[in-house]
C-alpha cells in the first residue's frame, strides 16, 4: 500500500474538512465517502426519482468540489446539504417548466403507477408536500437530523424548523387515512 494513501484512509473528518479547504483531492474523497449514501437518500426524497436523483447527487458533489475555497465554516454536513437543497430545488423549478410547456402543447406527462401499496403510499404522500415542509421533514425523518441542523441546513430559525415539521406530519398522517384504514382493513 502506497504510504501517503495509508495517512489518508486514517484521515479524520476534522482532519479532512481542514485539508479539503486547502483543495486536496483525498480529503474531498474522505468527505464523499462519509456523505454520500445520506446525500443521495436525501436526493431521493426530495425528487421522488431514481434518475432524477442520481443527477442532482452528482451535481452536488460536483458543486462541492469546485467550490471547495468557499467553504468557510465548521458545519461541512449543513453545507453540503444546503448544495444539495438547492440542487434539488432548482432542478423542481425546471421541471415544472418543463411541465407547463408541455401542458400547453398538449403534451401528456407519463402517469405515475396506481400501485397502493403503503410503501409506494407513503413516498407519494411526502412528495406531495410543498417543497419547504418535505426538505424539512426528509432531512428530521430520513437523514435523522436534529432541530437545529435542519435550522443550518434550511438557514432558519429552529423554531420554524420544528414548526415545519410537525406541519409535515400533521399533513401526511391527513393524506395518509385513508391509506391506512385500508391498510388495516377498516
Amino acid at each position: 500500500m502506497n504510504p501517503l494513501n495509508a495517512n489518508n484512509a486514517n484521515m479524520s473528518i476534522e482532519q479532512a474538512i481542514e485539508k479539503f479547504r486547502e483543495g486536496s483531492a483525498e480529503a474531498f474523497r474522505v468527505l464523499y465517502n462519509s456523505h454520500s449514501n445520506k446525500i443521495y437518500r436525501f436526493c431521493l426524497r426530495m425528487m421522488g426519482d431514481e434518475q432524477m436523483a442520481g443527477d442532482a447527487y452528482q451535481e452536488t458533489f460536483i458543486k462541492v468540489y469546485e467550490n471547495s475555497h468557499k467553504f468557510r465554516g465548521d458545519n461541512f454536513t449543513a453545507w453540503v446539504y444546503t448544495i444539495a437543497r438547492r440542487t434539488c430545488l432548482n432542478i423542481i423549478r425546471g421541471l415544472r417548466k418543463h411541465a407547463d410547456y408541455d401542458e400547453a402543447l398538449g403534451v401528456v406527462s407519463e402517469e405515475r403507477h396506481t400501485d397502493i401499496m403503503l410503501k409506494k403510499s407513503i413516498e407519494e404522500a411526502v412528495a406531495s408536500l410543498s417543497i419547504t415542509l418535505r426538505e424539512a421533514l426528509v432531512l428530521r425523518e430520513y437523514q435523522e437530523c436534529t432541530y437545529q441542523e435542519i435550522a443550518d441546513i434550511l438557514d432558519i430559525e429552529v423554531s420554524l424548523a420544528k414548526v415545519r415539521v410537525h406541519r409535515a406530519r400533521l399533513q401526511l398522517r391527513k393524506i395518509l387515512e385513508p391509506v391506512v384504514r385500508e391498510y388495516n382493513g377498516y
